[in-house]
């Protein structure tokens, strides 16, 4: 099995990109295990190296549809720094080139707009859908931890610290600080992937968060470990909207058996 691959990172939160439009690769891809793929090429002592794998395929409703696995093989909904990086990929490619398209996801159609300097795409701006906000809930235990739930097309629960800590785990949490009324830090623990440099839905929860609760203004700019991302709510009944870069590192090609 012969597949070739783009590697591509939103802010560090890299992944192994495959261009399924071409038919001999649709058929590769009918008849691969994807899950086993994924945990393959993520491996970064014997695959590629990446946070998981995403597939580009055609869509009967959008411009394109995005299928994304974690890195130990589940498939996610939905992820901001990887739908970024597949509009980069359409239009450099030349199989969209509008600067607004839509990509179909697990989680629904996202609406895109990319800012173009000299042919190639610097920054895109996602329509992220609208927030689904759960009042606060306790874990229970010897130590309740409050959190705040926010479903961005994937679940997050968003702890609020002094310090952001280390918490490996198989769900999607973020860990905030907030330092003023317009930054917040942000760690982001990925379902199926471990701690990312950086999550687009995850930066979103958290945004969402600290503006529900009146720590932020409605514009906020989210630091994590792999570089900052633009968050922005106008108000409670709106979709959020994020902007941030998408970056090819290389290409080449897959060979397993």
């Amino acid at each position: 099995m012969n597949l070739t691959f783009i590697k591509m990172h939103g802010l560090g939160n890299d992944y192994v990109y495959i261009d399924c439009f071409p038919k001999t690769t649709a058929e590769i891809i009918a008849k691969t295990d994807l899950a086993a793929l994924a945990r393959a090429v993520s491996d970064r002592h014997f695959g590629i190296g990446s946070d998981g794998l995403v597939l580009i395929l055609p869509s009967k409703v959008a411009d394109a549809r995005m299928r994304i696995f974690n890195a130990d093989g589940s498939e996610a909904e939905m992820c901001g720094n990887a739908i970024r990086c597949v509009a980069k990929y359409l239009y450099e490619s030349g199989l969209c080139r509008d600067v607004h398209m839509q990509i179909e996801t697990l989680a629904g159609i996202r609406s895109l707009s990319l800012h173009v300097m000299q042919e190639r795409v610097d920054l895109v701006t996602v329509n992220m859908g609208k927030p689904i906000i759960r009042p606060d809930s306790i874990q229970s235990g010897l130590d309740p931890i409050g959190f705040t739930s926010v479903n961005m097309g994937n679940p997050h629960a968003v702890f609020f610290r002094d310090t952001i800590p280390h918490m490996p785990t198989n769900t999607n949490i973020e860990f905030v600080h907030v330092r003023n009324k317009h930054e917040i830090d942000v760690r982001v623990i990925e379902r199926g992937s471990g701690e990312t440099l950086a999550c687009g839905t995850g930066a979103c929860a958290s945004a969402v968060a600290v503006i529900y609760h009146g720590l932020t203004e409605r514009k906020v700019t989210v630091h994590l470990p792999g570089g900052d991302l633009l968050i922005q709510w106008k108000d409670n009944t709106s979709p959020v909207l994020m902007t941030g870069p998408a970056t090819e590192v290389f290409r080449g090609e897959w060979y397993a058996n």
